[in-house]
């Protein structure tokens, strides 16, 4: 059964790319010039980028901005 779904809600992989790439949530918020709080929300879902940090988050891990954001939860990876 899915979750209920807001139609605000925007999915995101930043958690999953940071831990990939070795980067701290202080460094990323020091690299984006955020609060490390902030991306902390982002990860969560708790706070949805303006259009202008979502292009600089994918800009930061130089992948495309349909590859980080959705409005559609991302398949889970491994066991479920």
């Amino acid at each position: 059964m899915s979750e209920p779904r807001s139609p605000e809600a925007v999915h995101n992989r930043i958690a999953t790319l940071r831990v990939d790439r070795g980067v701290t949530r202080r460094e990323l918020a020091d690299a984006l010039g955020v609060h490390y709080q902030t991306v902390g929300y982002l990860e969560r879902g708790e706070y949805a980028p303006s259009l202008h940090l979502a292009l600089r988050i994918a800009a930061y891990f130089d992948v495309p901005l349909e590859f980080v954001f959705s409005l559609e939860p991302f398949p889970r990876i491994g066991p479920g």
